[in-house]
């Protein structure tokens, strides 16, 4: 069975690395935008990342610029603003597509696992979240609205597993 391990990924800083390098932790993974509505949960996504972190978490961020241009910057502006606005200390990818033709493959996988409403694949918005258990594999897809905060007992459940 395909997991989130067997894709890799460009780095903020152009690096193209393995999910392997993530395997046995439990992962967040977001797409993400600086001028959503939205973003200021990089604030709540980074206390998650420090709070779990230790415990074999990690929030995996990747840039979007797919819904209303939100993510308009190049990778360097966007580690700034992440950098110096939320202190983001969590992976940070290459902007990519979520939807659509060109959406990245990690992604492709996410929504097939972890459908929408009404099983709706496609991702609606910056910002929704997908959890992901130790051994790769999608556990639950959260909407933008939903607050990182809001998602510590899943984390908790999934790590007491791992």
């Amino acid at each position: 069975m395909t997991t989130v391990y067997d894709f890799s990924a460009k780095t903020i800083d152009g690096r193209e690395i393995s999910l392997k390098d993530f395997e046995g932790k439990v992962l967040l993974i977001v797409n993400t935008a600086s001028k959503c509505g939205f973003t200021p949960q990089y604030e709540g996504l980074e206390a998650l990342h420090k709070k779990y972190g230790p415990k074999g978490f990690a929030v995996l961020g990747f840039p979007c610029n797919q819904f209303g241009a939100q993510e308009p910057g190049d990778a360097s502006e966007i580690a700034n603003f992440c950098k110096l606005t939320y202190d983001v200390d969590f992976p940070l990818f290459a902007k990519i597509d979520v939807n659509g033709d060109n959406a990245h493959p990690l992604f492709q996988l996410l929504k097939k696992q972890a459908p929408g409403l009404l099983g709706s694949e496609a991702v609606k918005w910056n910002f929704t979240k997908f959890l992901v258990d130790s051994k790769g594999q999608v556990q639950e897809r959260f909407a933008p609205a939903t607050k990182p905060e809001a998602l510590g007992s899943q984390i908790e459940k999934l790590l007491a597993r791992a």
